[in-house]
């Protein structure tokens, strides 16, 4: 358990717009930071940071929180597992006292994965530094590759021992459950005999044995996979092996090296793209560090998206060879419908950016790189018209092929240069490339057929996450399901934003005597919701209430801050959304037209008075329509008990309208 006082320490260090920014590429935007949502697929940034209040928005999906909440959300941690993220970040030391054998039973399977995968990690590496087999053969074959030790360190690479079982007994001797072992793909459980249905024996043994080890880490730093790379001749051996998917690794998802790249992809704004883990590491060793490679899949959209939350410039260095060159072609269809700029640089001699890279000097590398990359369209164009001068019948299937690749980029201007380029290149009327381009795009308009979660690309101003404009995609979904949504809301965005204010109320003494008290503006609420016995019907809204009230229950008057920095994202999440005040009037507006708006501060009460009346209003007409609903089936015996209930409620609905300057019309 982490004290209060250490989590103060670290919510204070955490500053948003620092947290966020090591996933997303932020540009100012007036007080506030933009950038591309990593929560859902969008081209078009809608993800707002506000610095000042310390706090994050996507006005396309609603996700909402504070620093400690993104991390949970973007890494998919607990609150405890976020704050040491955060606190290992900020070089904040936490010191836990011991947790019981309860609380210990409750950490969750996710975080004893993970711990799993750290040991893992550690252990391949201890055992290629410090036995003669790592030494000799695992350690050899790095220094072979001409790999210093500084980024051997860096990439935490390690060895696997021949031993069938080495890795799987360690861990089990140090107490590591062989069902995580097993979760993780680490280890893999062979029945020994089987006799009917019964297991009779068991033998759990390691998935990586006699290999190199990569380890393959998420973009927050942690390892989650690994991929273990054979020394072995034998032809019959898999070269390499990744982890299968499990709950903690998505191999459409990761890219390996973007932990260690992703600040210097956001730096030089552009990221090399290369196929496999050694290019990686041979390319930071050149000191090129904007690099990343698909983790032992295909590139996915997925993975596109990751990189476009840093840039959109890429640059791929696909192998020379077949293989590399049919990577390169699905590679780039799916970055081009991504919006991202791509641009292609190929080795000599069927090199690749490692086998290159050990054959020229680290200037050498870096100078070819900054030579030799161009636009991928007149590579394409120009590489592929040199092959086909002589083939009529090959060079218009060439031409269909750019045409294509041109028709997936969504931003019409860039799509208009590169008809116009590309015509120029291929000796060709441009209106026929525009033609053809045209109709492959209303082909795949017609297939697709859905709507974009984007926002408007033009228009989009983000609101200071106040008024209705900030939460209206959640209340629509919320208000068919809630009758009294809207006053709810209303009631708990008053109270947290002046829940404080002193405000002057009648009560009655023992003798019935009115006198005027003197209260806080969330007690007067409080007291209302209380003489009515009202509960809150959205669960989310009781759950902010019950948290103002248990603060009050303990003599604390909350800040607005206590629910934007909560450690539940339903309470934190309902304040980012809510607990802003409404836009001011200009200055401006109101000298020119003499407009005079009261502060919605000298309005609260009335206001909170206001809405209260609302809510009863409308709870009251609830009730009645089912007395109404039940006069109409029920039997006669009832019919004038209900009757007089009818006529109460009315008496009822007709004073409260009264107070809320409403016509009762029946």
């Amino acid at each position: 358990m982490i004290p209060k006082q250490t989590v103060d320490k670290i919510i204070d260090a955490a500053h948003v717009e620092d947290v966020v920014g090591e996933f997303v590429t932020l540009k100012k935007r007036g007080a506030n930071l933009l950038g591309l949502c990593p929560f859902h697929g969008e081209k078009t940034p809608s993800f707002t940071v506000s610095p000042v209040k310390g706090i994050y928005k996507c006005f396309g999906c609603g996700k909402a929180g504070n620093s400690v909440n993104f991390i949970m959300e973007h890494l998919q941690l607990s609150y405890p597992e976020a704050l040491k993220w955060l606190a290992k970040k900020y070089n904040i030391e936490v010191v836990e006292r011991e947790i019981t054998p309860e609380e210990r039973e409750q950490q969750t399977e996710r975080e004893s994965m993970m711990i799993v995968m750290q040991y893992a990690q550690r252990y391949f590496s201890d055992t290629m530094h410090n036995s003669d087999e790592g030494k000799s053969i695992g350690l050899g074959y790095f220094v072979e590759r001409g790999l210093r030790a500084d980024i051997i360190e860096k990439f935490q690479l390690g060895y696997s021992l021949e031993e069938r079982n080495a890795f799987s007994n360690a861990a089990i001797k140090n107490g590591y459950q062989p069902k995580y072992l097993v979760k993780t793909g680490m280890s893999i459980l062979s029945n020994r005999y089987v006799e009917g249905n019964e297991i009779i024996a068991q033998d759990i043994f390691d998935r990586y044995a006699g290999r190199v080890m990569f380890p393959i880490h998420d973009d927050g730093g942690r390892v989650v996979a690994f991929g273990g790379r054979t020394l072995s001749s034998d032809k019959k051996t898999a070269k390499y092996i990744n982890s299968p998917e499990t709950e903690i690794y998505n191999k459409s998802k990761i890219l390996y090296g973007l932990w260690l790249g992703k600040k210097s992809i956001q730096n030089k704004d552009t990221c090399f793209l290369v196929e496999g883990y050694m290019d990686v590491i041979a390319m930071h060793q050149a000191g090129i560090e904007n690099v990343v490679a698909s983790s032992g899949t295909s590139l996915t959209i997925e993975q596109i998206k990751s990189i476009h939350r840093f840039t959109r410039n890429i640059v791929v260095l696909y192998d020379g060879d077949e293989a590399g060159q049919k990577a390169s072609n699905r590679a780039i269809p799916l970055l081009l419908e991504e919006g991202m700029n791509v641009r292609l640089l190929q080795f000599p001699n069927n090199d690749d950016p490692d086998s290159f890279s050990r054959k020229v000097s680290t200037e050498e590398f870096q100078t070819y790189i900054e030579n030799n990359t161009s636009d991928f369209l007149y590579f394409k164009a120009k590489k592929l018209k040199d092959e086909t001068k002589n083939d009529p019948i090959k060079r218009a299937t060439v031409i269909k092929d750019i045409v294509e690749n041109i028709s997936l980029i969504p931003d019409n201007i860039i799509r208009s240069i590169y008809i116009k380029e590309c015509a120029n290149i291929m000796e060709m009327e441009e209106t026929v490339l525009q033609t053809e381009v045209n109709k492959l795009r209303r082909k795949a308009s017609g297939k697709q057929q859905k709507v974009s979660n984007d926002t408007p690309p033009d228009d989009f101003v983000p609101p200071e996450y106040a008024g209705e404009q900030g939460i209206s995609q959640e209340q629509t979904i919320e208000e068919d399901i809630f009758k009294f949504e809207r006053e709810e809301r209303d009631l708990l965005k008053l109270i947290l934003n002046y829940g404080g204010l002193i405000v002057v109320t009648h009560a009655e003494d023992e003798d019935s005597n009115k006198h005027e008290v003197e209260i806080t503006l969330a007690e007067f609420v409080f007291m209302e919701l209380e003489r009515d016995d009202i509960k809150f019907e959205n669960p989310i809204h009781q759950t902010v209430l019950d948290e103002y009230v248990h603060e009050l229950s303990e003599n604390r008057l909350p800040a607005v801050q206590h629910f934007l920095m909560h450690q539940n994202p339903v309470i934190s999440t309902f304040a980012v959304n809510n607990a802003i005040t409404n836009h001011t009037l200009s200055p401006h507006w109101e000298k020119r037209f003499s407009i005079l708006v009261p502060d919605e501060i000298h309005e609260a009460k009335k206001n909170a008075e206001k809405i209260l009346f609302s809510l009863k209003a409308r709870i009251l007409q609830s009730y009645k329509k089912e007395k109404d609903e039940l006069l109409r089936t029920s039997s006669s015996e009832i019919i004038d008990e209900l009757l007089v209930e009818i006529k109460k409620l009315n008496a009822l609905i007709e004073r409260v309208s009264k107070l809320l300057g409403r016509v009762v019309i029946r």
